[in-house]
């Protein structure tokens, strides 16, 4: 959108206004978003854009979805929010309740927070407490791999690929973990189970993105891989703590990812999907073993965390309705129709000058590109051609709303290979 198409609240606003992973001294004047419904996002000239992002991947049911819509006016009408320190609302039970029936293994104790940032950060200070509860002092180091990303947050970036990510700058300020490449080949095991073997000692336990590490590259593994890594986590008496708040509620094909893997960890954390891209939720859910290290007639075993709107009860609502749509509309059948189409339509982009791959998981779509674009130009164009794509570093990506129609998502990949084509011969 033009700049003198700019509407007055944007146009007085904008000034006073600190963007998220934007260069602000040469940030191009963001979009003027009025409204969205299904797959549209409308701006303030009237132009709409179909969303190949969902909004960082959390409108899996589209925009507005009447169901959710009406649970969150329902609930606001009721109890919008009341503090989790004395009191216990329904939403919130219910949805406990709902999320301990779905997860797999006996992951069934849920805690709440507002970002998925926040759900990492909860999970590692209670896998900390875990093994001090358990009277085994010095065991706070974590595993992570390159190409991972767990969150902006100062602990939840010490986890993040220290050099690939957006965090390079704060080395030597963030706690040192230990980040490795992801194992894949039987040697790499050999390797990777040897230093468990040495460090396990010192280790709290292992974070992993399953099957798919999003926002660090979207780069991709298989089951077989997350079992293997399972396994010696259970070998070495690690705690496995799985972050789907990429990858949970069916983006990857099944419910969970880790689904696929017939695995289960020990801590999961959720977000992004939980509440249908409506309100801000995240849940960091423990199994037995984790939960019951915290129960003791000692108060100083309790886990003492809590975000002001823990178990916000209109974003439980959300979440609650965004489960009742995913029991009701088959969601996973519609992501099994995405992957055909994304993997038959972007194939095309292999043709490319300046691809080196295309993959496709379940919902989500990539083409690697060799080198870096002028990401802001490759943005700007996508927009030209009525797509909401947000390319980021090396890569072109698609993760659209879940209830994408062929047609829509047939006009978001032939933008991929224009805009690419375009940008390829550019040189």
């Amino acid at each position: 959108m033009m700049d003198n198409a700019w509407p007055d609240w944007a146009r007085d606003g904008y000034p006073h206004l600190w963007l998220p992973y934007a260069q602000m001294q040469t940030q191009t004047n963001p979009e003027a978003a009025v409204r969205a419904s299904g797959v549209r996002i409308e701006l303030a000239d009237g132009t709409n854009l179909i969303d190949g992002t969902a909004s960082w991947w959390t409108a899996c049911h589209g925009y507005s979805h009447p169901h959710i819509r009406e649970a969150v006016a329902s609930q606001l009408d009721k109890l919008p929010h009341v503090m989790l320190g004395g009191f216990i609302h329904e939403p919130v039970a219910r949805l406990s309740e709902r999320l301990a029936n779905i997860l797999p293994g006996d992951l069934g104790h849920v805690f709440y927070s507002e970002s998925g940032s926040v759900s990492i950060e909860v999970a590692m200070k209670m896998a900390v407490q875990y093994w001090l509860n358990r009277g085994q002092r010095g065991r706070a180091k974590f595993v992570s791999f390159l190409n991972g990303y767990h969150g902006d947050t100062m602990t939840a970036m010490s986890v993040c690929d220290p050099e690939e990510g957006m965090h390079s700058m704060f080395k030597g300020v963030l706690p040192e973990q230990f980040v490795m490449p992801l194992p894949r080949t039987d040697e790499e095991f050999e390797d990777f189970e040897a230093f468990l073997a040495d460090e396990s000692v010192r280790l709290a336990a292992v974070l992993l993105e399953p099957l798919v590490q999003a926002a660090g590259g979207m780069k991709f593994h298989s089951p077989e891989i997350l079992r293997r890594v399972s396994k010696l986590c259970h070998r070495y008496d690690l705690l496995l703590i799985l972050d789907e708040i990429a990858t949970g509620f069916g983006r990857t094909g099944s419910m969970f990812a880790c689904e696929q893997a017939g695995i289960a960890p020990d801590i999961i954390t959720l977000s992004k999907a939980l509440t249908g891209g409506t309100m801000p939720l995240a849940a960091t859910v423990a199994n037995d073993r984790v939960y019951e290290a915290f129960l003791s007639e000692d108060s100083g075993k309790a886990f003492m965390h809590g975000p002001t709107y823990t178990g916000h009860a209109l974003g439980c609502a959300a979440a609650n309705a965004s489960l009742d749509l995913f029991e009701s509309e088959d969601r996973l059948a519609q992501v099994d129709l995405i992957q055909t189409q994304l993997a038959e339509e972007l194939h095309e982009c292999n043709k490319l000058t300046g691809v080196i791959d295309v993959r496709v998981k379940g919902a989500i779509g990539v083409v690697q590109l060799d080198r870096v674009p002028d990401l802001a130009a490759l943005r700007k164009q996508f927009t030209l051609e009525g797509v909401w794509v947000r390319p980021f570093g090396d890569f072109v990506y698609l993760m659209p709303p879940l209830i994408i129609e062929p047609d829509d998502l047939n006009i978001l990949t032939r933008a991929v290979y224009k805009v690419i084509s375009q940008w390829s011969k550019e040189g």
